[in-house]
């Protein structure tokens, strides 16, 4: 064991990091694009420094779960869930509520979203329990029924914030995890009767259950135009940015739709088409190459995991990064409706930048667990 410790460094996947570290700078720049003009002070710092800040966090995160074996993070598994369901919870006693959304949980000057943990959580819940009950011929209504349930409970209480895209993603995650164990075929030939039977009547309820402006958002995506100074206002200025760029982009600090302030959210919700406005054409490709390796390299650890909760846990990870990556870039194209989700590792955010680096480190852990003969 001393002599794998010793070596740990010369196995060390350093073309993950170094990706990351490109998707970083990427981010830091876009960031600083549009936040420069904030004067320097103690008091406001500019976001792009605070950025800074949340990713050396996040490093010290990635640390921790890259170390310390996957197995003893996933014992904690039921009662960091049991956690972030009381924390959820309590989000709707003593939460902040900032753009209508009661979202933030506060301590002293420090806040942070509960749904972030809930999403690791909910994740190493799903991973550990389907590892300790393996289904080898397929899932059926029995095995499905405890962790659905179990997966139920925080995604309602994120609905309830309101916050769809984080609903989503729970979702996303347990599909990824179900999709590789897969389906018993007579359970998936009758599931997906019953969910063509049922799409009527779930969507009746799903729309009655939103809010105004997330109903505004899909009508929106549906038809822009029909209020461009109104709720169609993200989307066509979106549209605009990134229609205008170009192959070559207009350069750091020169797009007119980010710097004279026509786009919102530019920090988050909407940097992609910051950054597309002012690196053009190939910025984007530059910008799909690097998250294409990054999930590239997440499927290759789940497909070489030495163990059934490596492979979970790992094909969660990628699931859930991937489902941001895609939604995030879908709605600022237009394709997708305006959901609200940060672009991994390049939107602006605390909570949500250490949750993806604590889960990019479970990966490189997971792979690192190959070359150790016994844990």
């Amino acid at each position: 064991m001393p002599l794998i410790q010793q070596r740990r460094f010369d196995i060390f996947d350093w073309s993950c990091f170094v990706v990351t570290f490109m998707i970083f700078g990427i981010g830091l720049l876009t960031i600083y694009s549009v936040t420069s003009a904030v004067p320097f002070s103690l008091v406001q710092m500019p976001l792009y420094l605070k950025q800074v800040f949340w990713i050396f966090l996040g490093l010290i995160v990635f640390i921790f779960f890259a170390t310390v074996d996957y197995h003893e993070i996933a014992r904690f598994a039921y009662p960091l869930y049991i956690v972030a369901v009381i924390l959820l919870i309590l989000v709707f006693a003593t939460g902040r509520t900032i753009q209508g959304a009661q979202r933030w949980v506060t301590f002293g000057t420090f806040s942070f979203q509960p749904s972030e943990l809930a999403k690791v959580s909910t994740l190493l819940l799903l991973a550990k329990y389907f590892s300790d009950h393996p289904a080898n011929q397929g899932l059926n209504i029995q095995k499905l029924f405890a962790p659905a349930g179990l997966l139920l409970i925080p995604t309602l209480l994120v609905l309830k914030q309101p916050d769809l895209g984080t609903a989503l993603a729970l979702l996303f995650i347990f599909f990824s995890i179900v999709f590789v164990i897969g389906l018993r075929s007579k359970f998936l030939i009758y599931l997906s009767l019953l969910s063509l039977m049922l799409v009527p009547f779930i969507g009746q309820i799903l729309w009655s259950g939103l809010k105004e402006y997330q109903k505004d958002r899909i009508l929106t995506f549906l038809n822009p135009a029909a209020d461009p100074m109104g709720s169609g206002w993200h989307l066509i200025q979106s549209k605009i940015a990134i229609g205008s760029a170009g192959f070559w982009g207009k350069g750091i600090v020169g797009g007119t739709q980010s710097q004279l302030k026509f786009l919102p959210e530019r920090a988050t919700d909407f940097i992609f088409a910051v950054f597309s406005e002012e690196w053009g054409f190939r910025g984007v490709v530059i910008l799909f190459i690097l998250f294409t390796f990054l999930f590239w390299w997440g499927i290759d650890v789940a497909n070489k995991s030495k163990d059934l909760l490596g492979i979970l846990i790992a094909v969660g990870t990628v699931g859930l990064l991937s489902y941001y990556f895609l939604v995030n870039v879908g709605m600022a194209l237009g394709v997708l409706p305006v959901v609200g989700v940060p672009l991994p590792f390049v939107s602006y955010g605390g909570s949500a930048m250490i949750t993806n680096l604590g889960l990019l480190g479970l990966l490189l852990n997971i792979k690192l667990k190959r070359f150790v003969l016994f844990h």
